[in-house]
Protein backbone atom coordinates (compact mmCIF):
# COMPACT_ATOMS: atom_id res chain seq x y z
CA UNK A 1 0.00 0.00 0.00
CA UNK A 2 1.57 3.37 -1.00
CA UNK A 3 2.17 5.95 1.93
CA UNK A 4 -0.90 8.22 0.60
CA UNK A 5 -3.33 5.45 0.68
CA UNK A 6 -1.97 4.21 3.51
CA UNK A 7 -2.63 8.15 5.54
CA UNK A 8 -5.97 8.50 4.24
CA UNK A 9 -7.15 4.52 5.39
CA UNK A 10 -5.55 5.36 9.05
CA UNK A 11 -7.14 8.77 9.50
CA UNK A 12 -10.65 7.21 8.34
CA UNK A 13 -10.24 4.75 10.31
CA UNK A 14 -9.35 7.26 13.44
CA UNK A 15 -11.81 9.90 12.89
CA UNK A 16 -14.99 7.71 11.88
CA UNK A 17 -16.15 7.20 15.11
CA UNK A 18 -15.42 10.65 16.61
CA UNK A 19 -17.15 12.35 13.47
CA UNK A 20 -20.13 9.78 12.57
CA UNK A 21 -20.23 8.04 16.32
CA UNK A 22 -24.50 7.96 14.80
CA UNK A 23 -23.48 5.35 12.14
CA UNK A 24 -20.45 3.09 13.75
CA UNK A 25 -20.20 3.63 17.14
CA UNK A 26 -16.19 4.54 18.40
CA UNK A 27 -14.70 1.44 19.56
CA UNK A 28 -11.47 1.73 22.18
CA UNK A 29 -8.63 1.90 20.14
CA UNK A 30 -10.27 4.68 17.83
CA UNK A 31 -11.03 6.56 20.88
CA UNK A 32 -7.49 6.49 22.63
CA UNK A 33 -6.32 7.84 19.37
CA UNK A 34 -4.90 11.70 19.46
CA UNK A 35 -7.66 14.30 17.64
CA UNK A 36 -4.50 16.27 16.79
CA UNK A 37 -2.14 13.24 15.92
CA UNK A 38 -4.60 12.43 13.18
CA UNK A 39 -5.23 15.74 11.81
CA UNK A 40 -1.58 16.11 11.60
CA UNK A 41 -0.53 13.30 9.38
CA UNK A 42 -1.76 14.94 6.90
CA UNK A 43 -0.36 17.90 6.22
CA UNK A 44 2.80 18.96 4.51
CA UNK A 45 5.94 20.23 6.30
CA UNK A 46 5.57 23.53 5.41
CA UNK A 47 2.04 24.03 6.23
CA UNK A 48 1.19 26.51 3.59
CA UNK A 49 -1.70 25.73 0.73
CA UNK A 50 -0.30 22.97 -1.86
CA UNK A 51 1.25 24.77 -4.58
CA UNK A 52 -0.90 23.40 -7.62
CA UNK A 53 -4.25 24.98 -6.02
CA UNK A 54 -1.90 28.58 -6.10
CA UNK A 55 -3.51 31.43 -8.27
CA UNK A 56 -0.64 33.77 -7.88
CA UNK A 57 2.62 33.62 -4.96
CA UNK A 58 -0.22 34.40 -2.05
CA UNK A 59 -3.10 33.32 -3.10
CA UNK A 60 -5.69 30.16 -3.38
CA UNK A 61 -9.06 29.83 -4.67
CA UNK A 62 -11.22 27.05 -3.37
CA UNK A 63 -14.72 26.75 -5.37
CA UNK A 64 -17.43 26.01 -3.66
CA UNK A 65 -18.22 23.11 -6.13
CA UNK A 66 -14.85 21.85 -5.36
CA UNK A 67 -15.32 21.12 -2.59
CA UNK A 68 -15.25 17.20 -0.66
CA UNK A 69 -19.21 15.70 0.20
CA UNK A 70 -20.68 13.40 1.69
CA UNK A 71 -24.87 12.58 2.42
CA UNK A 72 -25.56 10.40 5.14
CA UNK A 73 -29.07 10.98 5.08
CA UNK A 74 -29.38 12.48 8.21
CA UNK A 75 -25.81 14.73 7.72
CA UNK A 76 -25.18 16.67 4.40
CA UNK A 77 -21.58 18.11 4.74
CA UNK A 78 -19.41 20.11 2.46
CA UNK A 79 -15.71 19.61 3.58
CA UNK A 80 -13.07 22.77 2.05
CA UNK A 81 -10.61 20.80 3.46
CA UNK A 82 -9.49 16.73 3.78
CA UNK A 83 -11.65 15.34 6.31
CA UNK A 84 -12.95 11.64 7.32
CA UNK A 85 -13.93 10.15 4.21
CA UNK A 86 -12.37 12.94 2.02
CA UNK A 87 -9.03 13.22 1.29
CA UNK A 88 -7.01 15.30 -0.86
CA UNK A 89 -3.36 15.66 -0.82
CA UNK A 90 -3.89 19.49 -2.12
CA UNK A 91 -6.50 20.62 0.76
CA UNK A 92 -5.07 19.47 3.53
CA UNK A 93 -5.38 22.92 5.36
CA UNK A 94 -4.71 26.75 5.34
CA UNK A 95 -2.05 27.29 7.68
CA UNK A 96 -3.27 26.29 11.43
CA UNK A 97 -7.12 26.32 9.44
CA UNK A 98 -7.60 22.73 9.38
CA UNK A 99 -10.98 22.39 9.31
CA UNK A 100 -14.04 23.71 7.67
CA UNK A 101 -17.14 22.10 7.11
CA UNK A 102 -20.52 23.14 6.13
CA UNK A 103 -22.90 20.87 7.62
CA UNK A 104 -26.54 20.19 7.39
CA UNK A 105 -28.20 18.15 9.82
CA UNK A 106 -31.63 16.89 9.93
CA UNK A 107 -33.96 17.38 12.75
CA UNK A 108 -33.76 15.59 15.82
CA UNK A 109 -30.23 13.91 14.18
CA UNK A 110 -26.84 14.47 15.30
CA UNK A 111 -23.62 13.18 16.45
CA UNK A 112 -23.63 11.48 19.55
CA UNK A 113 -20.67 11.49 22.35
CA UNK A 114 -16.90 11.63 21.54
CA UNK A 115 -13.84 12.32 21.87
CA UNK A 116 -11.51 15.64 21.01
CA UNK A 117 -8.24 16.65 22.20
CA UNK A 118 -5.67 19.75 21.40
CA UNK A 119 -7.89 21.51 18.86
CA UNK A 120 -9.51 24.90 19.10
CA UNK A 121 -13.30 24.08 17.69
CA UNK A 122 -15.86 27.12 16.22
CA UNK A 123 -19.07 26.60 15.65
CA UNK A 124 -21.25 29.30 13.94
CA UNK A 125 -25.00 28.10 13.13
CA UNK A 126 -26.46 29.88 10.24
CA UNK A 127 -29.83 28.25 10.65
CA UNK A 128 -31.93 26.81 12.85
CA UNK A 129 -30.38 25.45 16.80
CA UNK A 130 -27.98 22.95 17.72
CA UNK A 131 -28.26 21.13 21.01
CA UNK A 132 -24.88 20.96 23.33
CA UNK A 133 -23.53 18.58 25.94
CA UNK A 134 -19.97 18.10 27.15
CA UNK A 135 -18.14 15.69 29.64
CA UNK A 136 -16.74 19.51 31.21
CA UNK A 137 -20.46 20.21 32.65
CA UNK A 138 -21.92 22.23 30.01
CA UNK A 139 -25.52 22.02 28.63
CA UNK A 140 -26.46 24.36 25.69
CA UNK A 141 -28.88 25.37 23.13
CA UNK A 142 -26.15 27.08 20.23
CA UNK A 143 -28.32 28.91 17.51
CA UNK A 144 -27.99 31.17 14.44
CA UNK A 145 -27.08 34.54 15.92
CA UNK A 146 -24.40 32.63 18.61
CA UNK A 147 -20.82 31.56 18.17
CA UNK A 148 -19.73 28.32 19.99
CA UNK A 149 -16.05 27.67 20.93
CA UNK A 150 -14.28 25.13 22.77
CA UNK A 151 -10.72 24.12 23.50
CA UNK A 152 -10.55 20.65 23.23
CA UNK A 153 -7.28 20.43 25.16
CA UNK A 154 -6.09 17.59 27.04
CA UNK A 155 -9.20 16.35 26.07
CA UNK A 156 -12.95 16.42 26.14
CA UNK A 157 -15.80 14.56 25.24
CA UNK A 158 -18.99 16.08 23.82
CA UNK A 159 -22.22 15.44 21.95
CA UNK A 160 -24.25 17.94 19.16
CA UNK A 161 -27.93 17.53 17.83
CA UNK A 162 -30.15 19.37 16.23
CA UNK A 163 -32.24 20.76 18.53
CA UNK A 164 -35.39 21.13 16.94
CA UNK A 165 -37.39 18.24 15.35
CA UNK A 166 -39.28 19.98 12.49
CA UNK A 167 -36.30 22.10 10.39
CA UNK A 168 -32.61 21.36 9.56
CA UNK A 169 -29.31 23.05 11.47
CA UNK A 170 -26.88 24.37 9.14
CA UNK A 171 -23.66 25.37 10.69
CA UNK A 172 -19.93 26.06 10.11
CA UNK A 173 -17.91 23.99 12.31
CA UNK A 174 -14.12 25.04 11.97
CA UNK A 175 -10.98 23.24 13.96
CA UNK A 176 -7.66 24.96 14.19
CA UNK A 177 -4.35 23.54 15.71
CA UNK A 178 -3.74 25.44 19.26
CA UNK A 179 -0.58 27.53 20.06
CA UNK A 180 -0.54 25.73 23.44
CA UNK A 181 -1.23 21.80 23.74
CA UNK A 182 -2.61 19.95 27.01
CA UNK A 183 -4.33 23.36 28.33
CA UNK A 184 -7.00 22.86 30.84
CA UNK A 185 -10.44 22.51 28.15
CA UNK A 186 -12.81 25.27 28.18
CA UNK A 187 -16.04 26.32 26.59
CA UNK A 188 -17.39 29.81 25.57
CA UNK A 189 -20.62 30.92 23.59
CA UNK A 190 -21.62 34.33 22.55
CA UNK A 191 -24.70 36.08 20.88
CA UNK A 192 -23.40 38.60 18.44
CA UNK A 193 -26.30 40.62 18.20
CA UNK A 194 -25.22 43.18 20.12
CA UNK A 195 -21.60 43.60 18.25
CA UNK A 196 -22.87 42.55 14.56
CA UNK A 197 -22.58 45.78 12.33
CA UNK A 198 -23.84 47.04 9.21
CA UNK A 199 -21.61 46.93 6.31
CA UNK A 200 -18.70 46.65 8.40
CA UNK A 201 -16.16 43.83 9.65
CA UNK A 202 -17.06 42.88 13.44
CA UNK A 203 -14.93 40.37 15.59
CA UNK A 204 -15.95 37.56 16.67
CA UNK A 205 -12.67 35.91 17.96
CA UNK A 206 -9.40 36.53 18.71
CA UNK A 207 -6.68 35.14 21.37
CA UNK A 208 -7.59 37.29 24.05
CA UNK A 209 -10.03 37.07 26.53
CA UNK A 210 -10.57 41.04 27.20
CA UNK A 211 -11.54 41.38 23.48
CA UNK A 212 -14.38 41.67 21.66
CA UNK A 213 -15.79 37.45 21.13
CA UNK A 214 -14.26 34.37 22.31
CA UNK A 215 -11.08 34.14 22.55
CA UNK A 216 -9.18 30.90 21.50
CA UNK A 217 -5.06 29.59 22.19
CA UNK A 218 -3.87 30.56 18.96
CA UNK A 219 -2.91 34.02 16.78
CA UNK A 220 -6.08 33.93 15.03
CA UNK A 221 -9.06 36.67 14.21
CA UNK A 222 -12.39 35.75 13.12
CA UNK A 223 -14.55 38.68 11.82
CA UNK A 224 -18.15 38.62 10.14
CA UNK A 225 -19.45 40.77 7.77
CA UNK A 226 -23.20 41.70 6.54
CA UNK A 227 -22.75 43.97 3.09
CA UNK A 228 -25.26 45.62 0.60
CA UNK A 229 -24.21 45.53 -3.01
CA UNK A 230 -21.28 47.43 -3.88
CA UNK A 231 -19.81 48.69 -0.19
CA UNK A 232 -16.28 48.12 -0.39
CA UNK A 233 -13.89 47.74 2.26
CA UNK A 234 -9.75 47.17 3.67
CA UNK A 235 -8.93 44.50 6.20
CA UNK A 236 -5.54 44.64 7.91
CA UNK A 237 -3.34 41.60 9.35
CA UNK A 238 -2.94 42.12 12.81
CA UNK A 239 -0.02 39.84 13.23
CA UNK A 240 3.01 39.63 10.43
CA UNK A 241 3.20 36.32 9.17
CA UNK A 242 -0.49 35.19 9.54
CA UNK A 243 -2.71 34.85 6.15
CA UNK A 244 -6.33 35.16 5.66
CA UNK A 245 -9.41 32.18 4.77
CA UNK A 246 -12.26 34.41 3.38
CA UNK A 247 -15.64 32.18 3.22
CA UNK A 248 -18.30 34.06 1.47
CA UNK A 249 -21.32 32.60 3.21
CA UNK A 250 -24.38 34.58 1.12
CA UNK A 251 -23.77 36.78 -1.73
CA UNK A 252 -20.85 37.31 -4.24
CA UNK A 253 -17.65 39.32 -3.35
CA UNK A 254 -14.43 40.66 -5.09
CA UNK A 255 -11.16 40.12 -2.63
CA UNK A 256 -8.12 41.50 -3.37
CA UNK A 257 -9.44 41.46 -7.37
CA UNK A 258 -10.86 37.59 -7.08
CA UNK A 259 -14.52 37.24 -7.79
CA UNK A 260 -15.81 34.60 -5.36
CA UNK A 261 -19.36 32.90 -4.86
CA UNK A 262 -21.56 31.56 -2.72
CA UNK A 263 -20.03 29.17 -0.12
CA UNK A 264 -16.18 29.93 -2.15
CA UNK A 265 -13.36 30.34 0.06
CA UNK A 266 -10.14 31.99 -0.82
CA UNK A 267 -6.82 32.55 1.12
CA UNK A 268 -4.16 35.19 0.74
CA UNK A 269 -1.11 35.26 2.45
CA UNK A 270 2.24 37.66 2.47
CA UNK A 271 0.38 40.69 2.48
CA UNK A 272 -0.25 43.66 4.88
CA UNK A 273 -4.14 44.41 3.87
CA UNK A 274 -6.36 43.72 1.31
CA UNK A 275 -9.85 45.30 -0.24
CA UNK A 276 -12.99 43.38 0.41
CA UNK A 277 -16.03 44.68 -2.69
CA UNK A 278 -19.61 42.87 -1.96
CA UNK A 279 -21.13 42.62 -6.08
CA UNK A 280 -24.35 41.40 -4.09
CA UNK A 281 -25.42 41.60 -0.75
CA UNK A 282 -23.35 38.98 1.08
CA UNK A 283 -22.44 37.67 4.08
CA UNK A 284 -18.65 37.06 4.39
CA UNK A 285 -16.55 35.19 6.91
CA UNK A 286 -12.79 36.31 7.35
CA UNK A 287 -10.62 33.93 9.46
CA UNK A 288 -6.95 35.12 9.72
CA UNK A 289 -4.51 32.87 11.24
CA UNK A 290 -0.80 31.71 11.49
CA UNK A 291 0.69 30.22 7.98
CA UNK A 292 3.12 28.21 10.51
CA UNK A 293 1.85 25.54 12.90
CA UNK A 294 4.09 25.74 15.88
Amino acid sequence: MDRKNFIKKSLIAGLVGSVFPTIAKANKATESKSTYDQLMSQVGFNHLPNQKEIKTMNTVLHKANTRGSANHGWLEVNHSFSFANYYNPDRTNFGVLRVLNDDKIAPSKGFGTHPHDNMEIISIPLMGALKHKDSMGNGAIVKHGDVQVMSAGTGIRHSEFNANDDQDVKLLQIWLFPNKRNVQPRYDQISIKDIEQKNEFYQILSPNADDQGVWIHQDAWFHLGEFDKEICTNYKINKSGNGVYAFVIEGTAEIAGQALEKRDGFGIWNVKDFEIKATKKSRILLMEVPMQIS
